[in-house]
């Protein structure tokens, strides 16, 4: 609401700073005002049974800080790769460009995932899948092949992961999709 000087009329100096753009809705026969709000998600305090119950929460939240920002760029990536993979005429072309994003890819990231842990692998697998909709086998085999997915399905297997597995927000990854909220949120 805007304040008036003495004389009732709005100035410049004391107009409203925020606009909200209201509409009305009819309900029962009554007029409402209705306006927009963005989503809300509120995550209450969990009450841990044990003392390793919250350890685990802890590392989880650690661990999804840390990788999240990799899968948003994986996924950003993956979508424009897809783009200029699918404007190239020839099988050699597209085989070429790969070749150069690779390289580019191991420049620019390289030393840092060479650091995770195996846990923050793993749950950056997950995210991958989360942000792009396909697991890491199936992103492997269509930019580098099935031998290739193949070959790297079998190492991430002897270190007791699992590039074919899908994320569950709702099940086994109800502890990361609650981390994922508190970082998007700001409140972790």
């Amino acid at each position: 609401m805007a304040v008036k000087s003495q004389d009732d009329t709005v100035t410049q100096e004391n107009k409203p700073k925020m606009r909200y753009k209201v509409w009305a809705e009819i309900y029962n026969g009554d007029t409402i005002a209705s306006i927009w709000t963005p989503e809300v998600y509120v995550i209450g305090e969990y009450t841990y049974k044990t003392k390793k119950q919250f350890e685990a929460w802890t590392r989880t939240k650690y661990n999804v800080k840390k990788v999240y920002p990799y899968a948003i760029i994986a996924a950003a990536k993956l979508k424009e790769y897809d783009l200029i993979l699918s404007k190239l005429p020839t099988e050699k072309a597209k085989k070429n460009y790969m070749k150069v994003i690779e390289k580019e890819l191991k420049h620019e990231f390289e030393n840092e995932l060479k650091n995770l842990t195996v846990t923050q692998g793993r749950i950056l697998l997950k995210l991958i899948d989360r942000e792009t909709g396909k697991t890491s086998f199936e992103i492997v085999k269509q930019m580098r092949g099935g031998f290739q997915a193949f070959m790297w399905q079998s190492v991430a297997r002897i270190f007791g992961s699992n590039m074919k597995s899908e994320y569950d927000p709702e099940g086994e990854d109800l502890m990361i999709e609650r981390a994922i909220k508190l970082v998007e949120e700001g409140q972790f």
